[in-house]
């Protein structure tokens, strides 16, 4: 992972931007001008987390992509409309803008993955997924998977426990969870299919937090998707990053997409508030308990 004080979308018209959630204590003067940049839907969703660490992710994956729209189209933070598809995906409903985007947040990070381009041109689907590397569940390791087994394929299962250490056996299975929730959110079908039929076949063994590699396939129902790319790389030793791409052909370098560190005053940079400031909303986001401690 790379860290730049200023945010910017590369000259490929790529954004790979991971916000620290666990150095975020903000100050209740963030917290004001925070939820004020905020759509009233947005806001109504947020009221409704029980622990302060959701509200946080949440609130954090808002601002990215209201930032990433603004540097992506021009448009002033106010004029910015957010709306749902039938699936529950986020999108830019102000017409006219190619830009394509989506975050998600596990473990100490909140990432987005966003795609511009010209008005005129169709861009590829994309969705990203981040995952802490650790397992926390109380029971042997060999029976979490037991557990799991109904959600890989027999491929990938023989592609984790190839691995001798359980360590090393977590770790592959993180990352083709991964692999598999960047894919379901680019498609937006959640985790309720058969993700027995959602069959990656890793590439590059070892990931980097320097490097992107994009050498794993899928196969879907037996068919492998020679049109869909997959970005995979490390954020910091701990965490895993997986961007998935529709109709990205072999041409296209996506090798210095790696993520980097984005901090909030960079977030908040040009902001125009939508809302006005709300002092009992902020006071009722602090009385909320964090899930983790601090």
């Amino acid at each position: 992972m790379r860290s730049n004080g200023a945010m910017h979308i590369r000259s490929n018209g790529h954004a790979r931007w991971a916000f620290d959630l666990s150095s975020w204590q903000p100050s209740w003067t963030e917290l004001l001008l925070a939820t004020s940049c905020v759509q009233p839907d947005e806001k109504r969703r947020l009221a409704k987390f029980v622990f302060r660490d959701d509200v946080h992710a949440s609130l954090i994956g808002r601002l990215m992509m209201r930032r990433f729209v603004h540097l992506a189209t021009g448009l002033e933070y106010d004029r910015i409309e957010f709306d749902r598809d039938g699936k529950g995906k986020p999108f830019l409903k102000n017409p006219g803008f190619a830009v394509n985007f989506n975050v998600s947040h596990q473990g100490r990070y909140c990432v987005l993955a966003g795609l511009a381009g010209a008005s005129d041109r169709q861009l590829p689907r994309i969705g990203v997924d981040v995952m802490k590397i650790e397992y926390a569940g109380g029971r042997p390791l060999w029976d979490f998977f037991r557990l799991m087994d109904r959600n890989f394929s027999e491929e990938e299962w023989m592609y984790i426990r190839s691995h001798q250490s359980e360590s090393e056996q977590l770790e592959a299975f993180i990352r083709n969870w991964c692999l598999k929730e960047s894919y379901v959110k680019n498609v937006g079908v959640g985790i309720a299919v058969d993700l027995r039929k959602i069959s990656f076949k890793i590439g590059t063994k070892v990931l980097d937090t320097e490097k992107v590699i994009y050498d794993s396939t899928l196969r879907l129902n037996d068919e492998l998707l020679k049109d869909w790319r997959f970005e995979e790389s490390l954020i910091d030793k701990d965490h895993c990053v997986a961007v998935a791409f529709e109709h990205m052909h072999d041409g296209v370098d996506l090798s210095e997409n790696c993520f980097e560190t984005v901090g909030f005053e960079a977030l908040v940079e040009a902001h125009k508030p939508l809302l006005a400031i709300d002092e009992n909303y902020c006071e009722d986001i602090i009385s909320k308990e964090y899930k983790t401690k601090k």
